[in-house]
């Protein structure tokens, strides 16, 4: 298990019943996790405590619940990146720490590269990855569906001392600006896709993980340069094994261009016991 075991201003402090106790900076929230099956909290005087909880609703959706006053969105930082935090619906805060360890990956890689290198950053979402690599020096293209997202990940650049980066944000379907980009002879040393479980891009364009990740991650090797550095695939799809994403990498990339392959869970620490909370996972094709 790969983990974000570097956090100071977030904190995995409990997790029992479905649901996740988190520190946010200053903040405690209550979230749901559908991985934490066991009955056991640890911290139960801290649970109490949190400023918000995230009620899921049987008929779909759900509501935060406020216990104590929250500001509508503050900032946490990792290393030398900050983020900005904001309870939004169907739980989510505009950041999943569990990626944190696949920052530091890029940012080790980018660095250690000895050359300029180029980023597509695809479902890229409030723009981790993207913040990551342009801190590291890479020049990045960020692409994203939602117009918020992408606003969002502006913000998220600016707050980290990077609004001046080479960092070009586009609104749009990612499948169909890849096929553009194919079209123009773009090339990439980092290709970064981030595809949710099922979706649909701003004209409706429809998005299932388990039919058009392979003739996704098939056009993208089409944008890679001669040199490419890396490949990274993250998914939170449930019933698709890390090795199946792995399985896709290794016929279209490694064969082609060798290299290493690394699959794996996403984990983040319990501070109030031994337990890792599994997130997801992450598939990272890298040259040697």
């Amino acid at each position: 298990m790969l983990l974000a075991d570097k956090w100071t201003d977030y904190q995995l402090i409990d997790a029992s019943d479905g649901q996740k106790l988190e520190r946010w900076g200053d903040y405690y929230l209550v979230r749901p996790d559908p991985q934490a099956i066991w009955s056991y909290k640890t911290e139960k005087n801290l649970w109490s405590k949190a400023h918000a909880c995230y009620h899921r609703s049987k008929a779909g959706g759900g509501a935060w619940e406020y216990r104590q006053k929250l500001p509508e969105s503050w900032q946490i930082k990792y290393n030398s990146l900050t983020f900005n935090v904001k309870p939004m619906g169907f739980k989510h805060t505009g950041i999943f720490p569990e990626q944190a360890s696949n920052w530091d990956f890029l940012i080790d890689k980018i660095t250690s590269a000895g050359r300029h290198i180029k980023v597509l950053n695809l479902f890229a979402y409030t723009g981790g990855a993207t913040v990551a690599c342009a801190y590291a020096g890479a020049s990045v293209v960020h692409v994203d569906a939602s117009k918020g997202m992408v606003s969002w990940a502006k913000e998220n650049a600016a707050s980290s001392g990077l609004a001046d980066a080479p960092i070009r944000y586009i609104v749009d379907d990612c499948v169909k600006f890849a096929q553009r980009e194919i079209r123009r002879g773009n090339k990439y040393d980092v290709i970064i896709m981030d595809p949710p479980t099922y979706g649909r891009g701003p004209k409706g364009e429809l998005w299932r993980f388990e039919d058009e990740l392979f003739p996704l991650v098939s056009e993208c090797v089409s944008l890679l340069s001669d040199k490419p550095l890396l490949f990274i695939v993250n998914s939170y799809t449930t019933g698709i094994s890390h090795t199946v994403v792995s399985n896709v990498l290794s016929y279209l990339i490694q064969y082609k261009f060798g290299g290493k392959l690394v699959s794996d869970e996403l984990g983040l620490p319990m501070s109030s016991s031994l337990l890792t909370l599994p997130c997801g996972y992450t598939t990272r094709w890298f040259s040697e």
